[in-house]
């Protein structure tokens, strides 16, 4: 009895775990990295490849709280320009000012060094709503 509780009290441990430092990605091309409770903000590379040389990035205000599915800021390349909207809801503690000055480095390390916004999260069951790194691989070989 006291290891079938154990594991039960470790599964969910780690169920916890794996959910505050997770990746998401959503339809739209965007990606939420959650640890703790905050979250960083992307393009993938999969959108980065499809704008070319991004030149200019439109950062969102400090402090302003956003709805799943608002915009949060644009990203510019020689091609197009491409809205980035807050998969799920927050309120924005840091922006990545490096972009500013080297927008590039969306194309350079777009799922890292290349992050657009940090917020705090405000509402965790929306992340269910969110695709893992497996699901969007598969919605990408379905042609997305």
């Amino acid at each position: 009895m006291a290891l079938r509780l154990t594991s039960r009290v470790c599964l969910r441990q780690l169920y916890a775990q794996r959910r505050c430092l997770s990746m998401y990605f959503t339809e739209a091309h965007e990606w939420v990295k959650v640890e703790g409770n905050k979250f960083r903000i992307g393009i993938t590379d999969h959108a980065q490849a499809a704008l070319g040389d991004v030149v200019f990035v439109e950062l969102p205000e400090l402090d302003s709280e956003l709805d799943a599915g608002e915009e949060i800021g644009s990203v510019e390349s020689v091609k197009a320009v491409g809205d980035v909207h807050c998969p799920v809801g927050g309120i924005v503690q840091a922006v990545n000012e490096q972009l500013l000055d080297k927008p590039g480095m969306i194309n350079s390390s777009p799922e890292d060094e290349g992050w657009i916004a940090e917020l705090e999260l405000t509402d965790s069951s929306e992340l269910d709503d969110l695709m893992d790194r497996d699901g969007y691989a598969a919605f990408l070989a379905d042609g997305a």
